[in-house]
């Protein structure tokens, strides 16, 4: 909990429901420490169970231990199960942060229809569909907040992972509209667009020093961005303190773009 202690307290998140896809590792698992470091009841979704293990241990001494459950999120009934037992054992969902995405590198010449449709489901579909299950409990508590995690790929726009961009650039475009539908039920959605951020992941598979080369050259900010720079925008975005804030893009690339 250290990288919490010296940020901001949020009041309205005390003993909220947030619900974090992708959060065992990266900035999920930052976005899990931090809701947790709130006093929020956090359940994450993922497949790593060893890091979602370690993560937990991590949390202890939080208000409420973070709830893992096991799911593969192109499996919708699985999700829709999944999040109906977070609403059974939890209460029903405050906040939905869609998190979870592979930004798997692929040629352009070499994307079959079935890997198309297969990172459409891993990084787009869950998102409108764990949308969908979570507002009927969300309308029936007066209201709450879903924060989407795009990207700034399709903006620069990056090369070498079309269907990962197509599906980021989507994201937007699906937060524009459900804005506006879920408006009525004071149900506020609002979409985070990262930059380069150094997770685990991204120094192990992509960042080479050429490649941090390049980054501290685009971005005006010449540091590296860490999973915590975007967990704390999320924090506000699920507060009441944004209160009157929806269907907006916020990008943390320390001004890549």
């Amino acid at each position: 909990m250290s990288k919490t202690g010296r940020y901001a307290q949020y009041p309205s998140l005390q003993d909220k429901v947030v619900l974090i896809t992708g959060g065992a590792t990266g900035i999920g698992a930052s976005m899990v420490e931090h809701f947790a470091a709130q006093g929020s009841r956090v359940a994450f979704l993922d497949l790593d169970e060893s890091a979602a293990t370690q993560l937990i241990e991590s949390s202890r001494g939080a208000k409420h231990a973070p709830l893992f459950l096991k799911c593969d999120l192109t499996d919708i009934a699985t999700l829709r199960s999944a999040i109906h037992q977070i609403d059974s054992k939890l209460g029903p969902v405050n906040v939905l942060v869609n998190n979870a995405a592979r930004d798997d590198r692929h040629k352009t010449s070499e994307i079959s229809p079935e890997y198309w449709d297969e990172r459409m489901a891993v990084n787009l579909r869950h998102q409108f569909f764990a949308t969908q299950a979570v507002v009927p409990g969300m309308t029936r508590e007066g209201g709450g907040s879903i924060i989407n995690m795009s990207s700034i790929s399709w903006i620069i726009p990056s090369t070498g992972l079309p269907a990962y961009v197509t599906a980021k650039a989507g994201i937007v475009g699906l937060t524009r509209t459900l804005s506006r539908e879920l408006g009525e039920a004071n149900i506020r959605v609002n979409c985070v667009l990262p930059g380069a951020i150094m997770t685990e992941r991204q120094r192990k598979l992509w960042f080479t020093p050429e490649y941090l080369a390049e980054v501290m050259k685009a971005q005006a900010l010449k540091r590296e961005l860490l999973p915590e720079d975007v967990a704390r925008l999320v924090l506000f975005l699920a507060a009441d303190d944004s209160g009157s804030i929806t269907g907006q893009n916020f990008i943390v690339d320390g001004g890549w773009v």
